[in-house]
Order: structure tokens, then C-alpha cells, then sequence
């Protein structure tokens, strides 16, 4: 891979102070999480290097901050940051190839528990009790208690590597990226069993998300074992089709995202070696026949990007550039109309985005 030369931003950050990346790069503040908003950049690092690292982005002062995890506990967070997501007053971290749930204090980022979890990809909360988590390599979903913090117990599904899930009307429905599946399950989320098998229009699911209709959207497909890209539409009440789009054989797509009125999907597609052909962001609206042709933020020549997101308040659109894992990442920040209206310099393999606002 070939990346370009950034300019890079050295974020300094001791105990319980840190840098606060502004207009000024040295003022110094408190470092504490925002009373507003904090719009989490997770950074999976380099595979096998141990350098995972969580970025705080707070848009009511504009403010970065740095490596806060090693920052506020003194120790490295661990290899491959996949996922996290907030369930009442902790975040809940997946660091997936040291085989870790690491739980945090919202409130102040010390560290309050770790939970061994093999591979751990995703987390969705069911209750205050209750949320699952999906492994990588594994056939099952664990189950962990947000308030023990501890695995309760487990459940296994037909296919390895349990992937994205999206809980609705009490029904987990959840992927399992093996290139053998070609269904979502469709599971109980109060008896943790699988309750019908929707059939897919692709294999290899590893995303699902809900649109303004309520109505699923699943991306299928896996580049490498040449698995073609896949987005089917279901209809959750019936378990039906109502809808399927085919990407041309060579594109690999991630990371779908809605905006905040839940009517247009944005997605990445990618080229690793430096092409500008279907390579970007992509948007369409859910009412749509076909797939875009042209990205809506296109990258560069030797670029490419590999987390999205979108601030369900301000709608603006947030894209990560690992820089090929290298060096440290950028994130950019778009309006709706895709204007660029702020960059910064974050960890190794920024991979995804957490609003908790």
C-alpha cells in the first residue's frame, strides 16, 4: 500500500491531563469526559502491535483528546480495538485479538472491570441486565450482565464468526459473516433462541441496520474468498425480500451507516491498492432501485477510508483514514452537503465511531 505524507499532530497526554487539540495544539486542560457530548474514535491500532488506542472527539469546544484509556489508567488497552458502546454509566470496549471486554467509568475513563471474551467483535445491549456479544471465529454469541460484569452464559448459532446485530420488537437479528450463510437469525432475545432463518439475497452477512420504515438492511460479502457484495432488504414483520442490490464483483464494501432521519444509507467502498474507482463514500436514499455509481466523498488517489459514522444530532458525517496502519490515522469531518469542515490526527486504524450524545 501506498500512503501519503501528513503532517502529524504529537498529543501529549499525562495521568490526568492531556492535550487539547484546537486552534492551539498546546493548550492544556483537565482531561475529562465532556458534560455535553463525546464522539469516541475507535482506533483498532496495528494488528499484533498492542497499540490500540480510544480518541475522544467533544464538539462543544471542539476538543481532541488522545489516548485516553493509557492516559487515564497507565497501561496500553490492548491489540485490535474493534467496537464499544455505552450501557448505562459505563463503556464497554471489545479489544478483540486480546480477547477482552474492557469496561470503563463513563464518567471519569478509569478502568472498572475486564471480561474475558474470546475475540470479542460487537455488543448490543437487551436490558439493563442483559447484553450479547459477538466473537470472531465462533459460532457463539456470549452473553454478558452490564452490572456484574460478568458472562452469564452462552448460545450457539449454525454458522462461525457472529458478527452485527440490531435488536428490534424484543428480536435480536443477527449476522454470522461465514461465507456458507446466506440467512439472518432472527432470535429471542428473552429465550436466546433462534426463531426463524430469513434467507438473504447474498452470503457472508456481517451488517444489519433498520431504516425510517423499519424496514432491515444486510450487507453480505467477502472480497477476499471472492464473495460477491450484497445489500438485501427485509421486511422483519414477514421475514420477505423487499429489496436487494448486487455491487460489482471486485468492490468491497463496509461499514453502512443511516443518517439521522434513518432515509439515506451511506456506505464505504474500498480500494486498497490506490485506485480511485469505487473507492469512497457512497450514499443512496432507501428509496432507490439501484446502487450509487458515483461516491459522495470520494478518496484520493493512494487513500482510502475505513470507518463512517454520522452524529445522529448534527447529521454531519465523520470518516476515518487509517493511512494504510502505518502511522497515526485522521479523522474527517463532513456537513450533510458533504462540505469538509474539520480534520485531526487520532490513533493507528481509526475503525469506527461512537456517538454518546
Amino acid at each position: 500500500m501506498v500512503a501519503d505524507s501528513y503532517k502529524t499532530l504529537i498529543v501529549v497526554l499525562c495521568c490526568l491531563l492531556a492535550s487539547c487539540v484546537k486552534d492551539k495544539p498546546d493548550d492544556v486542560v483537565k482531561l475529562t469526559p465532556s458534560a455535553g457530548s463525546n464522539i469516541y474514535v475507535v482506533c483498532e491500532g496495528q494488528f499484533m502491535n498492542g497499540d490500540a488506542s480510544l480518541y475522544t472527539y467533544q464538539p462543544l469546544s471542539d476538543s481532541v483528546f488522545g489516548d485516553i484509556y493509557k492516559s487515564t489508567n497507565n497501561q496500553p488497552l490492548g491489540d485490535v480495538f474493534q467496537s464499544m458502546v455505552r450501557i448505562g454509566d459505563k463503556l464497554f470496549l471489545c479489544i478483540n485479538n486480546s480477547d477482552k471486554v474492557v469496561v470503563l467509568n463513563a464518567t471519569n475513563w478509569l478502568q472498572v472491570a475486564s471480561i474475558p471474551v474470546p475475540k470479542p467483535r460487537y455488543i448490543m445491549q437487551i436490558s439493563a441486565s442483559k447484553a450479547y456479544v459477538t466473537s470472531e471465529y465462533s459460532n457463539k454469541v456470549y452473553i454478558i450482565d452490564p452490572q456484574s460484569l460478568s458472562i452469564t452464559d452462552t448460545f450457539a448459532l449454525p454458522f462461525i464468526n457472529t458478527e452485527g446485530m440490531y435488536l428490534y420488537d424484543n428480536y435480536a437479528y443477527i449476522c454470522t459473516w461465514d461465507t456458507g450463510c446466506n440467512v439472518l437469525y432472527k432470535v429471542d432475545a428473552g429465550t436466546n433462541t433462534v426463531t426463524q432463518k430469513i434467507k438473504l439475497a447474498g452470503s457472508a452477512p456481517k451488517d444489519v441496520l433498520q431504516d425510517k420504515y423499519n424496514l432491515l438492511w444486510v450487507l453480505s460479502g467477502n472480497k477476499l474468498p471472492g464473495m460477491q457484495a450484497m445489500l438485501t432488504r427485509i421486511d422483519p414483520s414477514s421475514g420477505s425480500i423487499v429489496g436487494q442490490y448486487q455491487f460489482p464483483a471486485d468492490v468491497d464494501v463496509m461499514k453502512p451507516v443511516f443518517n439521522k432521519t434513518r432515509d439515506s444509507l451511506y456506505f464505504i467502498e474500498v480500494d486498497y491498492n490506490g485506485g480511485t474507482v469505487n473507492n469512497g463514500i457512497y450514499r443512496m436514499s432507501v428509496a432507490d432501485l439501484t446502487l450509487p455509481s458515483k461516491p459522495f466523498i470520494a478518496a484520493r488517489q493512494y487513500q482510502y477510508f475505513y470507518a463512517l459514522g454520522i452524529d445522529p444530532i448534527t447529521g454531519n458525517i465523520f470518516v476515518g483514514d487509517p493511512k494504510g496502519f502505518i502511522q497515526k490515522g485522521s479523522v474527517y469531518i463532513y456537513q450533510p452537503d458533504g462540505k469538509q469542515v474539520k480534520s485531526f490526527t487520532v490513533g493507528k486504524g481509526p475503525g469506527h465511531f461512537y456517538f454518546d450524545e
